[in-house]
């Protein structure tokens, strides 16, 4: 373990949008991509901070479950040496002040909402389901992609995945934090 003189300031990548949008999928290979690049980081999938029924945040909204979570999984990574954390969830991106701060440690934040469009969405989303997805799933997901754009601040990165793989989009992030050092040298 590190001195306190020479610990890394936390860094997190916050990363929503839309169901369908390809939130989980460029947070896999991100960190494929920065396994490969030797960068340490955690990730965690924040959804199931907070993920029981009945839904905590509902039966219980001053409890703050994702938060508190979120702060007691993050300490571990950093007591096993992790600085970097990639963190995904829909609405991450109007959360993440808050977010960062249940952090408890004063991380350096990026943050990045991915966007697609309807049909780009539908068919992931189908691919994902192994079939035909539900409208009312369908039109929540397009009124939640409004919802974001509309009300993420401008200092909040938007990035279109309609026509880039995951790998594309995971470096890009890697870009947007710095982590890796220049996008025109991570190869296609």
């Amino acid at each position: 373990m590190t001195t306190a003189d020479t610990v890394p300031r936390s860094e997190v990548l916050f990363i929503g949008g839309r169901s369908g949008v390809g939130k989980s999928t460029a947070a896999e290979a991100l960190h494929d991509l920065l396994v490969a690049a030797d960068v340490r980081h955690a990730v965690i999938e924040g959804d199931t901070l907070d993920l029981a029924h009945p839904a905590p945040h509902v039966e219980h909204p001053e409890a703050h479950l994702a938060e508190r979570n979120l702060r007691a999984v993050w300490a571990n990574y950093r007591e096993l040496g992790h600085h970097r954390l990639v963190y995904t969830n829909t609405v991450s991106v109007l959360e993440h002040e808050h977010l960062a701060a249940a952090m408890g440690d004063d991380p350096v934040v990026t943050a990045v909402l991915l966007r697609a469009g309807d049909d780009t969405t539908s068919a992931r989303l189908a691919r994902r389901a192994g079939g035909t997805v539900p409208e009312a799933q369908l039109a929540h997901s397009t009124r939640t992609a409004w919802r974001l754009d509309q009300t993420t601040a401008d200092t909040v990165t938007r990035v279109d995945t309609d026509d880039q793989s995951p790998a594309q989009v995971a470096r890009r992030l890697a870009f947007l934090t710095g982590w890796i050092p220049a996008e025109g040298t991570l190869g296609a």
